[in-house]
């Protein structure tokens, strides 16, 4: 490798994070406004201007604001009819905050494997699952194994990506099942040129401080469904039913978003479309100077996807790179570049061991190959390439 090529040293290069917040637009002036006026908690100007900005994104009539992606969720499920003893369907490769709301409400969470192509839930399997393994018993589904009723599917669109949706939205409206997306790595993806979040009845997203936009916390719920979407507002509210004599004729939450948050929310929308552009352009020249390394497979878009690419993630073929996919994951942090692996699988934690048990081999495999890689919005394109070529550099280094 040439000396023009070769990384700076960890003693001369600053950390290059994986997904860092972009704080470049109008934050300061609209939080500074809040603390000005005093408008701080959760009652104030900006959370119904965040919701209408979210709400105009997407396209559905109503929004509502949440502290947190997980928040948004646990709410969903319920508002979609989620009991205790029920089933839900949800992808197995994901973060475990959707299947921690099904367990909030007594519900099991079962866990449908990745497709190998673009590494969301596979409509095969879900259909599989619904035809072959459930049954349909006075109008209600019920999982033939288990005896539970089968509620709805969570179809999560992960690492920016849309999944395959229309068949799952299909094979639900057969069984009257909900669909309830966990959209929350995925604002601004389209999905046969729609927005992902206004595709099922009732949909959620995250603006945790690695998120495309971000609120530092924070959530959202989105839906069409007006009766929904009131009571999304009135639970989120500790739901007060007379807010004057504090009468709750039913069990709330405190999960309503602080007017400082949301500030910073309605800020972050205003740039969201640069950064949607940034982000897109960062996987392009990934997958260009990076493709074509032996070992090495670039995150996937589909035909029909428009992918926000939320966290650059390439598969390792250790026995083709020469290294696995921890080992270059060790490697760059030597180079004070940070990545991450993906999650455990879902079915493999011992939190949700009492779901039952699942074969699910490419949510396996993604987990034991993946790795993210840098791809903040503010990512420059002198780090791009650093991080590019300690790649480059270790293929060439094992051959």
């Amino acid at each position: 490798m040439s000396t023009a090529s070769k990384p700076k040293s960890p003693a001369t290069q600053q950390l290059i994070p994986l997904s860092a917040p972009e704080i470049s637009g109008n934050e300061w002036k609209y939080v500074k406004e809040c603390l000005d006026t005093g408008w701080v908690s959760s009652v104030g100007p900006f959370v119904e201007r965040f919701e209408a900005a979210v709400a105009d994104f997407v396209g559905t009539k109503f929004a509502v604001a949440t502290v947190n992606g997980t928040s948004a969720i646990h709410i969903a499920l319920k508002i979609a009819g989620i009991e205790a003893g029920d089933e839900v369907l949800i992808a197995a490769i994901t973060f475990i905050a959707p299947a921690n709301a099904i367990r909030y409400l007594g519900a099991y969470p079962v866990f449908v494997d990745a497709e190998p192509n673009y590494w969301q839930m596979d409509p095969e399997k879900v259909s599989e699952f619904l035809n072959n393994s459930c049954e349909m018993r006075n109008g209600a589904l019920y999982n033939s194994n288990t005896d539970r009723r089968v509620k709805a599917i969570v179809p999560v669109h992960v690492l920016g990506h849309p999944v395959d949706l229309d068949p799952i939205l299909e094979i639900a409206r057969k069984f009257n099942l909900a669909v309830v997306e966990d959209a929350t790595e995925s604002l601004g993806a389209k999905y046969r040129g729609r927005k992902v979040g206004n595709l099922g009845q009732i949909a959620c997203f995250s603006f945790n401080g690695n998120k495309i936009i971000t609120t530092g916390g924070g959530g959202m719920i989105v839906t069409n469904d007006e009766a929904w979407a009131r009571q999304a507002k009135y639970l989120t509210t500790q739901a007060k039913d007379d807010p004057l004599e504090y009468i709750h004729n039913e069990v709330g939450y405190n999960y309503r978003l602080t007017n400082l948050l949301a500030a910073m929310g309605c800020a972050q929308m205003e740039l969201l479309p640069s950064f949607i552009e940034r982000k897109r352009e960062i996987a392009s020249r990934y997958a260009k100077q990076l493709g074509e390394i032996p070992g090495i497979s670039i995150m996937p878009e589909a035909p029909w996807a428009f992918s926000t690419h939320w966290l650059y993630t390439v598969l390792i073929e250790a026995q083709v790179f020469g290294m696995d996919s921890r080992a270059l994951l060790r490697l760059l942090a030597k180079e004070n570049v940070q990545s991450r692996p993906l999650w455990q699988p879902l079915h493999r934690s011992q939190a949700l061991k009492d779901s039952g048990e699942f074969t699910c081999p490419i949510a396996d495999r993604l987990n034991r190959d993946a790795i993210s890689l840098p791809c903040s919005a503010g990512l420059s394109n002198g780090d791009l390439q650093v991080v590019i070529d300690v790649v480059a550099s270790a293929a060439a280094s094992r051959h």
